[in-house]
């Protein structure tokens, strides 16, 4: 029998865990978590008396890996969508609908970006500058920026990857972040006409509201998922161990590891013949420091952003109606709140969970406002009551009028909870590779390697996992 510890229990590692048995399932298997809990960014929290996703509340549809996952977890039945609301761009004193045909901010046509760009800015994006890239990455800015102006990267591209990444067009990778447009800007093709190929129009009089959906959740919360897998896991003979957090790893003589848990004074040593680190960069580069110096190190050097998610409460007379899914706001306007979600007309699940829950009996509206940026760790600094306090002034604003208060506030801060993807990333990725692969039985998997979202975590997994038992 192989005996295997999982590093880990967010997504990365229950999946890795789920993958591990079904490819063996007389496999021993023990999943090892530092925190109280599974599910890693995945975090559900009581708010004004009602369940609501307080981390990750959604998983890229189009994409098969997180359905298939919730499928495998028994929730299949319980996948729902987003409604039709629509989400908007908060800059220059203004709500602006996000473009609908757009890949990561970047426009198939200029003209949909007159409003949120001024017309000398729209005339500048659509006299794009087109000439060929030949470095291997670039920035996103230097990427989009040099055909279309400054304008898009700041008011478009620069919102959008602070909702993925909470980072910035001038340090993440093009190569990582819009892979499909700096191929075409190596081979010298216009940026625009490459989007619209890529987006194509619907053809005339055809149902939009018919097309695939981008995004799903699971009804209640997507926090469900991590715990239905953890326990399937348990019923399925594994072992899942949260509150221990691994602070040593060292290869045994007869080829196995051994990872050292607990208190210094009486530490507990867990064995297995085979090892997955489904940490985030720091912690993985501290445990592997021994048995691979080299990918400890470029895993050092990963840089990642801090974060905060405020969920609000409102009674749902006093607040009124949304009218869209929430709006993002660009970093040059120098907001606190860097993102909203209207979760109550986002998810129809969200508006039945506020329905007769305020003290009253009445309806409650739930929404979420986000804080922090790559760098901008200052804005994080001030307690959790200056926090709401900002970001309920700016919501203020951003809706145009006075807003009661609420009547219940949730914080949830996640350090360093994004990798940052420099310039460069998908070569460091593959150096950290390829110095595992000298490292017998110790494979790695999480958001640092493949994307940051819920279905890359799920495929680096899958890789990881594939390698160690193949």
């Amino acid at each position: 029998m192989t005996s295997y510890l999982v590093l880990g229990a967010g997504i990365s590692g229950l999946t890795a865990a789920d993958d591990i048995l079904r490819a063996d399932p007389s496999a021993e298997v023990t999943v090892l978590e530092g925190s109280d809990r599974v599910g890693g960014k995945l975090r559900g929290a009581e708010v004004a008396g009602r369940q609501v996703d307080v981390g990750a509340e959604a998983v890229l549809f189009r994409r098969p890996e997180a359905v298939e996952l919730i499928g495998r977890a028994g929730l299949a039945d319980r996948v729902v969508h987003p409604t039709q609301a629509r989400a908007q761009i908060w800059s220059r004193g203004g709500l602006h609908p996000v473009p609908a045909r757009t890949v990561m901010g970047v426009p198939a046509d200029p003209d949909a970006l007159a409003g949120l760009l001024t017309p000398e800015e729209v005339e500048r994006a659509r006299a794009e500058e087109v000439h060929e890239t030949r470095e291997p990455d670039v920035s996103v800015a230097e990427l989009v920026g040099s055909r279309l102006g400054q304008a898009v990267v700041e008011r478009l591209v620069e919102p959008l990857l602070g909702g993925v990444y909470a980072g910035h067009a001038s340090l993440l990778s093009a190569a990582a972040s819009l892979p499909g447009l700096l191929d075409a800007a190596r081979q010298g093709v216009s940026l625009l006409s490459t989007v619209d190929q890529m987006l194509p129009p619907p053809p005339p009089g055809a149902d939009t509201g018919a097309r695939p959906p981008v995004f799903a959740t699971v009804e209640g919360g997507l926090h469900h998922l991590p715990a239905a897998l953890a326990e399937q896991l348990v019923a399925r003979g594994a072992r899942v161990v949260t509150g221990t957090l691994a602070r040593e790893l060292h290869r045994e003589p007869d080829g196995g590891y051994a990872v050292v848990t607990g208190p210094r004074p009486s530490p507990t040593a867990y064995r297995a013949d085979r090892v997955v680190l489904a940490l985030p960069p720091a912690p993985a580069s501290r445990l592997i420091a021994q048995v691979s110096p080299d990918a400890a190190g470029l895993l050092a050097d990963v840089e990642t952003a801090s974060m905060a998610v405020l969920t609000l409460a409102y009674r749902a007379e006093e607040l009124g109606e949304l009218g869209a899914s929430g709006f993002l706001v660009p970093p040059v306007d120098g907001r606190v709140v860097k993102a909203s979600t209207f979760s109550a007309a986002k998810w129809d699940w969200v508006a039945e969970a506020g329905r007769g829950a305020a003290p009253d009996g009445g309806d409650l509206t739930f929404l979420r406002l986000s804080a922090g940026r790559h760098r901008e760790e200052a804005t994080l600094q001030a307690p959790d009551t200056e926090l709401v306090s900002a970001a309920r002034a700016e919501l203020a604003e951003a809706l145009g009028r006075p807003l009661p208060a609420p009547v219940a506030t949730h914080v949830q801060r996640w350090g360093g909870a994004l990798p940052q993807y420099a310039v460069g990333h998908h070569a460091r990725v593959a150096a950290v590779r390829h110095a595992l692969e000298r490292v017998p039985g110790l494979v790695a998997c999480g958001a640092v390697f493949d994307g940051v979202g819920i279905p890359a975590c799920v495929q680096s997994a899958h890789r990881a996992v594939a390698e160690l038992t193949g």
